[in-house]
C-alpha cells in the first residue's frame, strides 16, 4: 500500500500542539484592515485552536 500524501494547503495553515491540538491563524486579517476597528484588529493577531470536531479531519490532511 502507497504512503499517504500530506495535504499542502492543510501544513500551511495548521500546526499540531505538544498535545495535539490544531492551532490554527484567525481570517480576515490580509487586506481591508482601515476599516475594521483596532480592537478587531488586535484579536485577529493571536492564534486559535481548532474545533475538535473539526480537528479530526485535519489530524487526517496532515497524516497524523
Amino acid at each position: 500500500m502507497p504512503k499517504s500524501k500530506t495535504h499542502s494547503g492543510a501544513k500551511k495553515r495548521f500546526k499540531v500542539t505538544g498535545s495535539g491540538k490544531i492551532k490554527r491563524e484567525k481570517p480576515f486579517h490580509s487586506h481591508m484592515l482601515t476599516t475594521k476597528p483596532s480592537k478587531r484588529k488586535r484579536s485577529l493577531r493571536q492564534s486559535a485552536m481548532m474545533n475538535t470536531t473539526d480537528s479530526k479531519m485535519v489530524k487526517k490532511l496532515l497524516g497524523e
